[in-house]
């Protein structure tokens, strides 16, 4: 494995105005990298921010500040021209496969649009193609005519998984993947994600709020919360040894089978705080110090 990350966040900041002068501090400072191969999963409630720096990432949005380097290229400041090579070397897996499949289109021709968007096949070679990531994703060849609404949940973001890989990239994004469908489809979902991560060396930025799956399929994880990293570390340290308290209280929310099972902390309660500063205020910058090697906290 090389030691030169495939992806480096450095100090990625997103700030939306809102109406009378105030902002949304969306991502705040954040700093981080994605190693060649590895997963990096981004976990945290809903509204700290875990899409909008996915988003940031793969430049569906601008920063504010800061910067993201791919591949040792800084493309936070590229236009859409500029984009467009980097483009084929990172893909993003959306949360709701139905709603990213044009219902109007067949999904051979969904799998297929990458590839004539950026002109890499055509022709007989590009049907071949197809048919080969239909199999590579558990589905028959036959079923490229066929359109999103005759599959299942679990098959349509097979489909999604098949169109990110129609260019070959070397970061995949997945953006709550998995948190649409049944336990059961996760299952085979996640374990073909990791067959072909170890078949392609693909490297996942994988955003969720669900830590059973983060815990099978992570190696390393960042904690977010309002914007900013409290938290990151390898798997192992993050599940077993976590050091913030918004860490120790996200493990503790995870369900127990166990009716009579104690928790040792109180449960979250109520909505996560708002992003919302009112015109001249922002949030205090959160500062990570190395608790152990590899494993940074913030201090509190």
């Amino acid at each position: 494995m090389e030691t030169t990350p495939l992806v480096e966040v450095d100090d990625l900041c997103k700030v939306f105005p809102v109406a009378g002068g105030a902002k949304i501090h969306a991502v705040e400072h954040v700093s981080l990298h994605v190693g060649r191969s590895e997963t990096l999963a981004v976990v945290g409630e809903s509204g700290c921010g875990k899409s909008t720096l996915a988003h940031l990432i793969m430049r569906l949005l601008d920063p504010t500040s800061g910067t993201v380097t791919l591949d040792g290229a800084e493309i936070s400041g590229l236009g859409s021209r500029a984009m467009r090579p980097h483009r084929r070397k990172m893909q993003i897996i959306f949360q709701d496969p139905f709603a990213s499949l044009d219902p109007r289109r067949s999904v051979g021709s969904a799998v297929a649009e990458p590839m004539k968007v950026h002109k890499t096949l055509s022709g007989s070679a590009l049907d071949d193609r197809v048919a080969a990531l239909f199999e590579r994703v558990g589905l028959e060849p036959d079923q490229a005519e066929q359109y999103p609404h005759q599959f299942s949940g679990g098959q349509r973001q097979r489909i999604c998984i098949a169109r990110a890989l129609a260019l070959e990239p070397e970061l995949v994004v997945a953006d709550e993947a998995v948190s649409a469908l049944d336990v059961s489809i996760q299952a085979q979902v996640i374990n073909l994600m990791m067959d072909l991560q170890q078949e392609m060396g693909l490297s996942y930025l994988f955003i969720s709020h669900d830590l059973a799956v983060v815990e099978r399929i992570s190696h390393r994880v960042a904690v977010m919360y309002l914007g900013q990293i409290v938290e990151l570390g390898p798997r192992a340290a993050i599940f077993e040894n976590p050091q913030h308290s918004y860490t120790k209280r996200l493990l503790d929310a995870v369900p127990i089978a166990d009716p009579r099972a104690r928790r040792e902390r109180p449960l979250l309660v109520g909505d996560i705080p708002s992003p919302r500063w009112a015109a001249g205020e922002s949030p205090e910058r959160v500062e990570l110090v190395e608790h152990e090697p590899g494993h940074f906290v913030a201090a509190e």
